[in-house]
């Protein structure tokens, strides 16, 4: 079913992470649909090749690179903006999913997740600081979880980093409002991606996933409910919206 128009971003650029799969890739494949070009990235060249090829239009450019640092992070895309040109916005979705009891996570496992997801976030926060790198009235949205606002054990640390792209949210919007440039996060409920089927494959078929579906009023999501989500917070319908945490869960924070 179309929502959006087919010239809705016509003439805009976004970069979006996390590219190559899941929301990242639904997301990208939107974008296209409705005009605008993608700089798409991730970490697998071919799997971004993949996501390139479902994109209408043969204007999008995919751009390999491993998150790491927010250093790197911001310096890279400074690199992307000299040679593409100002960004209308950007898609934050990459990041990484940990399911492990407090007394079972170690540093090793925080590092991962905040250099995915938290780390990378605060280097799009530094690059959209500088002139020149998002266009003024341009939007940032990141991928953030109901996670970050509801316990549930075994998601300590994954709830934290959540819980820390909300709050980088609210404190950017400010910081950027002067520019009219607009930054939302999208707290989404489970959603059926690759990475959602890795976390549920040892209760596959057991009452708790059951009971983890019925919790979602509206049953799990599909990546294109999110990508709509996105792209009317990157679009100009979304133009009076700013430091919001948008929850799309299907009714699990009900």
């Amino acid at each position: 079913m179309k929502i959006f128009a087919s010239d809705a971003l016509l003439g805009k650029t976004f970069l979006v992470t996390g590219a190559s799969s899941g929301l990242g890739r639904a997301t990208s494949i939107l974008i296209a649909a409705c005009g605008g070009q993608v700089l798409a990235s991730g970490r697998d060249s071919s799997q971004l090749a993949a996501s390139i090829n479902l994109m209408q239009g043969d204007k999008h450019i995919a751009l390999p690179f491993t998150l790491s640092t927010a250093d790197s992070l911001a310096d890279w895309i400074k690199s992307v903006t000299l040679e593409y040109g100002a960004l209308s916005g950007i898609f934050h979705s990459a990041g990484t999913a940990l399911i492990r009891p407090a007394r079972m996570t170690q540093q090793y496992h925080l590092e991962e997740l905040m250099q995915s997801s938290l780390y990378s976030a605060f280097g799009i926060a530094r690059a959209a600081a500088s002139k020149g790198i998002i266009i003024d009235g341009g939007s940032i949205v990141m991928m953030s979880s109901v996670a970050g606002a509801r316990g549930q054990s075994g998601m300590t640390a994954y709830s934290a980093v959540k819980a820390g792209i909300d709050g980088l949210v609210r404190s950017l919007a400010c910081e950027l409002a002067p520019r009219k440039i607009r930054v939302n996060s999208i707290a989404a409920g489970a959603v059926e991606t690759e990475m959602h089927t890795k976390l549920t494959t040892n209760i596959a078929g057991t009452p708790m996933l059951d009971k983890y579906e019925q919790d979602h009023l509206l049953g799990f999501g599909q990546p294109e409910d999110i990508a709509n989500a996105a792209l009317f917070l990157l679009s100009d319908a979304a133009k009076w919206v700013t430091g919001t945490n948008l929850i799309i869960d299907g009714g699990y924070m009900a």
